[in-house]
């Protein structure tokens, strides 16, 4: 984001190909034949239901998308699985259960198992034959990992691991075959484990009672002198953090992108609700604050999916440059993924609380009716809570943002502080001025300019005070990863939108939900850092900070009530998010 927005090519949805797209109808359809028909006897937790439709989705080839082709699988573009999260996500315990086998049950043994260990469970899981579940949060051992108690020693003819120890929260624990566990050798060091149900001494408890996602299965569980062969440690000793945090960053996106893949039908519902429920004699998608709310709703998809498949993107073109026959393909893959963590953080706190704020806004359009559990609209705004706890909680997703930036331009990784230069010395120049609104999105391109000098600014007066000590400041980070994150909705929306000016696909929608998200964007990140100086600096110092923060001040001038109008115009002549 230190670049020029719009200075390098981004992959946008609008270049996914028709190829990519099947997979795209393919999960719509099965969904809407096999799942959602059946949403109140998923949330019943009708016996046997939930793995039988995970199986079926086995049969329909929607988990076999990250497996290797080499050990059954089709080994689909990180594009193309994002396409598939949108639509799993659209039943909320479904998209749970699915996710939990397709992503952090199996993809520790894609990029972590032995040949062995792939030609043993990958097509199983491939196919839906074998369920997975994954297991790490433990009673006292939630955000901190490696705080893990559960213990994993050697037998005295060195052939076993026999495990001990307790894990909570645990997502398809009624019903999964395998389990990836982790556990400390010797109590000491954090390892993974591939640990079968069958085994003598694993048991689990009773399913969980909770807010939302009744149909999934959450169950404790409980390991009692589990012996397992030898050759089921996973990857190497003491290496199990490895394990455990690079899968979440895959697991971050495709939570990010299967939000927003929520969204969507949350949207279309309020929308289509608005059009038909009359008030006043007027249907209440004629009032200005409907409008609004249907607006506002639209600019958050519409950025989340921005970001969602720039992301994916990215990764794709990554690991395409990677030889899938080298012996070090497990590595550098992971080494590629593990680029992206920053942006795969920032997509699943953003994905996560625009989902929030699309269902509290489509249950306050439903008025009286969105609080009965008769409206589906009910059922998404509790089953969406979770999500900004899955995957690490949206603080500690907060919290990693700046601290690994940070810790790569330490590094030399980023160039950072040459940025910090380039702003300073910007700063002692003339105040800088808007430029007239035109074709190539000039002002939005200005707005995301300035923002991201903005944050430079209350970065580099953050770094120069507590230093190595700003890791301690939580307050201070969640502010930074705030800004982080406005920077790139931004980016990634003006990327967007120029890319289809360019190609001659833009309308006049694109324009405004372009301008009013970095006219709204910009101005969340001056009045942030605004706030933010006075816990950064005293007296003198802090009034040459406000001066400074002057001279990156501009007003977009952009009438927000028209265009919020006529965004909401847009999409209630459709009835449904379509752009």
């Amino acid at each position: 984001m230190v670049e020029a927005v719009g200075s390098q090519p981004v992959f946008t949805p609008e270049q996914i190909t028709d190829d990519q797209m099947m997979f795209y109808s393919a999960a719509q359809e099965f969904m809407e034949r096999e799942v959602i028909p059946r949403s109140e006897e998923i949330d019943s937790m009708v016996p046997g239901l939930m793995p039988k439709l995970l199986k079926r989705a086995g049969e329909a080839g929607l988990l076999m998308a990250e497996v290797p082709e080499a050990f059954g699988g089709l080994d689909l573009e990180k594009v193309v699985v994002t396409l598939i999260s949108e639509q799993t996500a659209r039943q909320g315990s479904f998209g749970t259960a699915f996710g939990a086998t397709t992503g952090i049950g199996t993809l520790p043994i894609v990029f972590f198992g032995t040949d062995a260990q792939k030609q043993r469970y990958l097509l199983k899981l491939a196919t839906g034959e074998l369920l997975a579940a994954y297991a790490l949060t433990e009673p006292n051992s939630g955000s901190d990992a490696l705080g893990a108690k559960t213990q994993a020693v050697l037998s005295e003819d060195g052939s076993e691991w026999i495990l001990n120890g307790q894990k909570i929260w645990i997502t398809n624990a009624g019903f999964a075959d395998i389990f990836i566990v982790f556990a400390k050798v010797d109590g000491e060091h954090f390892s993974g484990f591939i640990v079968e149900s069958n085994r003598p001494g694993f048991s689990t408890g009773e399913e969980e009672k909770k807010m939302g996602l009744k149909g999934s299965s959450t169950r404790m569980l409980f390991l009692d002198d589990v012996h397992i062969p030898k050759e089921n440690l996973l990857g190497e000793i003491g290496r199990g953090h490895k394990i455990a945090f690079n899968i979440l960053n895959l697991g971050r996106l495709k939570l990010g992108a299967g939000s927003i893949g929520a969204a969507k039908p949350v949207f279309d519902t309020s929308v289509r609700y608005a059009n038909m429920r009359h008030q006043f004699k007027r249907p209440i998608a004629s009032f200005g604050a409907i409008q609004q709310k249907i607006a506002d709703m639209a600019l958050l998809i519409f950025a989340g999916e921005a970001m969602a498949y720039r992301v994916a993107g990215a990764m794709d073109q990554t690991l395409h440059t990677l030889d899938p026959s080298d012996p070090d393909w497990n590595a550098k893959a992971m080494a590629g993924i593990e680029e992206f963590a920053v942006e795969a953080s920032i997509l699943k706190v953003f994905g996560s609380e625009a989902i929030a704020f699309v269902a509290d806004q489509g249950v306050q359009i439903h008025g009286g009716l969105g609080f009965s559990a008769e409206y589906a609209v009910e059922k998404v705004y509790r089953d969406v809570r979770v999500n900004r706890i899955f995957e690490g909680t949206n603080e500690i997703n907060r919290m990693l943002i700046p601290g690994i930036i940070l810790k790569r331009t330490v590094k030399g990784e980023l160039n950072l502080f040459a940025a910090i230069q380039a702003v300073e010395a910007a700063l002692a120049g003339p105040k800088v001025e808007l430029p007239e609104a035109d074709e190539a999105f000039a002002v939005e391109v200005a707005l995301t300019e300035l923002a991201k000098k903005t944050f430079l600014m209350a970065a580099n007066v953050a770094i120069q005070k507590y230093m190595t000590n700003l890791r301690d400041q939580q307050q201070l980070l969640l502010t930074l990863a705030d800004l982080v994150t406005s920077l790139y909705v931004m980016d990634s929306t003006v990327a967007r939108v120029k890319q289809m000016q360019a190609a001659g696909k833009v309308q006049e929608i694109h324009r405004l939900l372009a301008s009013v998200m970095c006219a709204e964007s910009y101005r969340s990140v001056i009045d942030t850092v605004d706030a933010l100086l006075p816990s950064l600096a005293k007296d003198d110092k802090l009034s040459q900070l406000y001066v400074k923060l002057e001279h990156l001040k501009v007003r977009p001038g952009i009438d927000l009530i028209k265009a919020k109008r006529a965004i909401a115009a847009h999409f209630i002549e459709r009835e449904k998010y379509s752009v």
